[in-house]
Formats: C-alpha cells, structure tokens, sequence
C-alpha cells in the first residue's frame, strides 16, 4: 500500500469520524478515497484492520453509549440520533459490541469514571467487536 493510498483512507476514515450520524456507504466513503468500492474495502481492511461498516458502527455505537450516560434520551432516540435506522439492528449490534442491551446499559449508573481523565475514559469506554479467541492449550500432556 502506498502513501497515497493510506493518506485517502484517512481521510475516508475522518469522514466517518465527522458525519458519523449521517447515512455513508461504501461506494460514497471509496469516492471520497478516489478509490472502486472493492479496493476501497480490502484496503480499509488492511490499513484498520476493521471493514469500513464495521468501523462506521463502533462510532455510532461509542456515541450512543455517551447519549444513554446522559440519560435523557429514550434508546430510539438515541438509535436514530447516531444514524441508525433500524431500532432491530441498533440493539443487537449495540450488545455485541458492549455486552449489553442499551437500555440495560442507560439503566446503569456510570459515575463510576468520574475521576479519570476524559483521555483515559475514552480507551476504556471504546465498544470492542467481540471476536472468538484461538484455542490456546494451558498444557501439554
């Protein structure tokens, strides 16, 4: 991948970091790189590791989990104010990712992180696609 292609890809990647509430695409994300959609998404892929939906939908779902801390917005609210529109999708992806249903999650107290600086919140506070772990042996016999 050459420098070029990476500089693209950022700015594909800032895009969904800026409009994240508004309705992307692939084909509209590999325009904004100047790149075919298949070679948009393999090199988005290899350059994040993640694929551009997948990355578009950890956004939306880290900014519904500060939407439902404040508490006073309903989760369909909440699920259309990130740019979801599907209230079916939203949830399921939103307990993928953090392991709980939103409205669970909004129920919750979360002044637990009160004290820690905002910098800090923010890398632990980030939804993490649960991905299945390699077996790893703990011995040998």
């Amino acid at each position: 991948m050459t420098l070029e292609d990476l500089v693209r890809l950022r700015r594909a990647r800032d895009l969904i970091d800026r409009d994240y509430a508004k309705p992307l695409d692939v084909p509209a994300l590999a325009r904004a790189a100047l790149m075919s959609p298949g070679h948009f998404s393999r090199s988005f892929r290899a350059a994040f590791g993640d694929t551009p939906y997948s990355y578009l939908m950890t956004r939306r779902i880290e900014r519904a989990k500060a939407l439902l801390r404040r508490g006073d917005l309903t989760v369909t609210e909440v699920c259309f104010a990130v740019g979801c529109t599907s209230l079916g999708s939203f949830s399921s992806r939103f307990t993928e990712l953090v392991g709980e249903s939103p409205s669970a999650y909004r129920a919750r107290r979360h002044d637990e992180g009160t004290a820690i600086p905002a910098c800090v919140a923010k890398i632990f506070t980030r939804p993490v696609r649960n991905r299945e772990a390699k077996a790893v042996p703990t011995s040998v016999a």
